[in-house]
């Protein structure tokens, strides 16, 4: 098996020496570093940029910079998806973005990890698992998403918050470890927030 087929199969892999996944994030970093050097104004060289880094690219998608990844090209997003300042995506494999999702600063989506036992990580090993956040997706600011985890579509996960298993939909989801804290309900749609009623 090449690095690249162990990666996708969940297997320890090193991606060290590997000179095609090399090309691959120097051109990542390289699309990134233009990206984050773009003027407020540039809305259609962004949008060009997007377009050539990632893996797929729906409409109306707005990344404030800066903003970091792996690679680019394992990530796809849908269409309607804002991300606030500093988000980071490790996509050594695929991340799956569904439609309507806003991200708050500072988050964090990883599928990628190492073993906790030292001897298995002295030369680098890691391991891969895809993240998939359903449509109409809320992550709150300094969230982390780690590998494995699919969020599922209406969920709403509260700022700080370390996502170590999946998510269920329509759900409000927060704390470290991520648990489910309720269901997302009907007085939602009245109160949008504490006791302040939509007018």
């Amino acid at each position: 098996m090449n690095i690249r087929e162990k990666m996708n199969a969940g297997m320890l892999y090193t991606d060290m020496g590997e000179e095609s996944l090399a090309a691959e994030r120097t051109r990542c970093q390289n699309l990134l570093y233009d990206y984050n050097l773009t003027r407020p104004t540039e809305t259609e060289r962004r949008r060009g940029i997007l377009t050539e880094l990632l893996g797929d690219c729906g409409e109306d998608i707005w990344i404030e910079p800066p903003f970091k990844m792996a690679y680019g090209k394992r990530t796809h997003i849908g269409n309607c998806f804002y991300a606030n300042f500093n988000l980071v995506i490790v996509d050594d494999i695929d991340v799956w973005i569904g439609d309507h999702v806003m991200i708050a600063p500072n988050v964090t989506i990883s599928v990628t990890g190492h073993p906790v036992h030292p001897e298995l990580r002295k030369d680098g090993s890691q391991f891969s698992f895809p993240v998939r956040i359903g449509n109409d997706v809320w992550i709150g600011a300094g969230a982390v998403i780690l590998p494995g985890v699919t969020i599922g579509d209406g969920a709403v996960i509260g700022a700080g918050s370390v996502v170590t298993h999946d998510i269920p939909p329509n759900v409000v989801a927060f704390g470290v470890p991520c648990r489910v804290r309720r269901e997302i309900t009907d007085r939602d749609r009245e109160f949008y927030w504490k006791d302040l009623r939509v007018e």
